[in-house]
């Protein structure tokens, strides 16, 4: 195994990761020799044209998916030794998600949304601490409400006090503003980085949004299934640390 690979501080370590499939035209390279290395507690936004690959290596990061080849470790776990029990017991203990759908559950209300997933890793308080996720995001009145009840600006926070609640290692955010105007994607934006920064927790976030990737510690571009790292100024880096 590279040395690389042991890194304590590394919250996600990629090393040459490929994804290719068969297609009727032949093998369709998606993803091409990505390297990447997230420090834990960092935020960084994965931009890029649609079908450039982005999805696809979020889900390879969340053990969703399986790369034809390459590393890739999380929390300093190697993904490739696992079977699918493994890697959902591993999201399960270190990774939450927050998606452009929401993905509430229809007949559950908001506090029993974000008390499914304390709920089933266990958590012996799971209703305290969905009341005071809950009461985090601005929905302390809004607890017996369903998801059709309520506002896409509070579904979307109802989706982020479920993300938080058990303190995640990795959090997973695809294009978490995208269903939402301009005034409530900033407020999503503004409690995401908020939580972010206070519970340490990583945050890989894949955007169309160039503000809201701005407002994450790095940048990535993803374009035909290659992953690099523009280049920025000194001035530029301290006007993104502002914001």
């Amino acid at each position: 195994m590279s040395t690389n690979f042991a890194n304590n501080s590394s919250a996600i370590n990629v090393t040459n990761l490929n994804k290719t499939v068969v297609t009727q035209e032949g093998e369709l390279t998606i993803l091409n020799g990505i390297n990447m290395d997230v420090k834990q507690g960092d935020s960084i936004a994965i931009l890029g044209p649609s079908g450039s690959g982005k999805s696809t290596l979020l889900g390879l990061l969340a053990a969703l998916d399986t790369p034809t080849s390459g590393e890739i470790l999380l929390d300093g776990q190697a993904l490739s030794g696992l079977n699918e029990e493994q890697k959902a017991a591993l999201r399960k203990q270190k990774v939450s998600f927050i998606f452009q759908s929401f993905m509430l559950v229809d007949t559950l209300t908001a506090l029993e949304n974000v008390m499914l997933p304390a709920e089933l890793a266990g958590v012996v308080n799971a209703r305290e601490k969905a009341e005071n996720m809950l009461e985090r995001v601005g929905l302390s009145h809004r607890l017996t409400h369903l998801p059709k009840q309520l506002s896409g600006g509070e579904q979307q926070r109802v989706a982020i006090a479920r993300a938080f609640i058990c303190e995640p290692k990795v959090l997973f955010a695809d294009e978490p503003t995208g269903n939402l105007d301009s005034a409530n994607g900033d407020k999503i934006a503004d409690m995401l980085f908020a939580l972010n920064q206070e519970s340490d927790t990583t945050l890989v976030l894949v955007t169309h949004d160039l503000e809201l990737a701005k407002r994450c510690k790095r940048q990535l571009v993803m374009e035909n299934g290659h992953l690099s790292e523009p280049a920025v100024s000194e001035e530029q880096n301290v006007s993104e640390e502002a914001c």
